[in-house]
C-alpha cells in the first residue's frame, strides 16, 4: 500500500509538469495579447512593464519563469539566498505593510485588477468544493438506492422508472434542468432564495441539479454490479447459511458492486468540484468554474494555467484515493 501511494506522489510532479506545458501550449496558441484589452486598453509603458516582470512577449523565458515561480522553486531559491529576509526586514524599517509571500505562487490575474490568482483560488475553491461535495453525496444517495431497488426487482416498474430517469438526468444538458429547477422551486414555489450562497437552504438547489448526471451513471453501475453479485455463488451461500436478506445485499453484495462506482468516484468528485461552472453561472454561485470560463474568453494565461494545475492535483488525489479505498475494500486487488 505505501509503495503505491509513494509511486503515485513521486509521479504527481512529472504529470502536472507535463499538464502544465500542454496547457501553456494551447492558451499561448490562442491569437490575442492578453494586455491588450479594447475595453480597458493599459498604457504603453504599463504593458511594457508587464511584458518584462512576466516575460509576457516570450514563450520560452514565460514557460520558465512561470514554472519556477508556481512550482515553489523561486521561493525556496530566495529563502535560501536570504531574499526574502531582506524584503521582510525593509518593510518592517520602512513600515510598509507586505502580505506574506506565497509558496506556491501562480501570478497576478490579467483580467481582475487588483487580484492575484492564489487569492481567487483561495476564495472561490472552497465555494466549489462544497458544492461538488454536496452533489457527489447526494448522487451516492440517489445512485446506490436507485441501483439497488432495480437490481433486487429487475425490469418491474421501478426498475424500468429508474432506468428512465437515468437517461433523462443523462440526456439534458445542465443548464436546461438548473433553469427549470431555478423556475419551479425559487421563482414560482419560493422554497429556495434565488442568487445566494453561503447558507444550507442556497447550496440544495444547485448541488441536487450538479447530482443528476452523476447520480443517473451511478445508478446504472450499482444495477448492473447487483445484479452479478446477486447470481454469484456466494450470495446463495450465505442466503443458505440464513443470513437476512438486508446483510444479503448491503454486506455481500453491494460490497462488491460498488466497486465500479468507486472507479467512477475518483474522476467525478474531482470534476464536480472544479467543472461545474454551468450550474455556477445559472445559480450565480462564485465559483471557481466561472472565472476559469472568463479566464479563457480573456486570456488570462496566469489564472487559466492556475485553475487548471489545482484541477490536475485534485484529479490525481481523488484517483489516489480510490485505489488505495480499492484495496481496503478487497485486498485481492493488486
Amino acid at each position: 500500500m505505501m509503495t503505491l501511494i509513494l509511486r503515485r506522489l513521486l509521479a504527481l510532479p512529472l504529470i502536472l509538469i507535463v499538464i502544465y506545458t500542454i496547457t501553456l501550449t494551447l492558451a499561448w496558441a490562442v491569437p490575442g495579447n492578453p494586455l491588450e484589452n479594447p475595453e480597458k486598453r493599459p498604457k504603453p509603458e504599463v504593458i511594457e512593464q508587464m511584458n518584462k516582470q512576466y516575460n509576457l512577449d516570450s514563450f520560452p523565458r514565460f514557460y520558465i519563469s512561470y514554472l519556477k515561480s508556481a512550482t515553489g522553486v523561486s521561493y525556496a531559491s530566495d529563502w535560501l539566498s536570504g531574499q526574502i529576509k531582506r524584503e521582510r526586514e525593509m518593510a518592517i524599517t520602512e513600515g510598509i505593510p507586505v502580505p506574506p509571500r506565497p509558496i506556491f505562487d501562480f501570478g497576478p490575474s490579467l483580467k481582475y485588477d487588483d487580484q492575484t490568482v492564489n487569492e481567487i483560488i483561495r476564495d472561490t475553491l472552497p465555494v466549489s468544493v462544497t458544492l461538488g461535495a454536496s452533489a457527489i453525496l447526494i448522487a451516492l444517495f440517489i445512485g446506490v438506492g436507485a441501483g439497488v431497488i432495480g437490481a433486487v426487482k429487475p425490469n418491474s416498474f421501478a426498475d424500468l422508472s429508474t432506468l428512465a430517469i437515468s437517461m433523462i438526468g443523462i440526456s439534458l444538458p445542465s443548464f436546461v434542468i438548473g433553469t427549470a429547477m431555478l423556475l419551479t422551486f425559487s421563482l414560482w414555489l419560493g422554497w429556495f432564495p434565488i442568487a445566494q450562497w453561503g447558507t444550507p437552504k442556497s447550496i440544495i438547489l444547485p448541488a441536487f441539479t450538479l447530482s443528476l448526471p452523476f447520480a443517473a451513471y451511478i445508478a446504472r453501475l450499482t444495477r448492473m454490479g447487483m445484479i452479478d453479485a446477486l447470481g454469484a455463488d456466494y450470495i446463495r451461500t450465505a442466503r443458505a447459511k440464513g443470513a437476512s436478506e438486508f446483510s444479503v445485499l448491503l454486506k455481500h453484495a453491494l460490497k462488491n458492486a460498488f466497486l465500479p462506482v468507486l472507479s467512477f468516484l475518483g474522476p467525478a468528485t474531482a470534476m464536480a468540484m472544479t467543472g461545474s461552472f454551468v450550474i455556477e453561472r445559472v445559480f450565480t454561485v462564485p465559483g471557481m468554474g466561472e472565472h476559469f470560463v472568463n479566464a479563457v474568453q480573456n486570456k488570462d494565461l496566469f489564472l487559466i494555467i492556475g485553475v487548471v494545475l489545482v484541477f490536475a492535483t485534485m484529479l490525481i488525489m481523488f484517483n489516489l484515493i480510490v485505489d488505495v479505498l480499492y484495496k481496503w475494500i478487497d485486498p485481492r486487488i493488486e
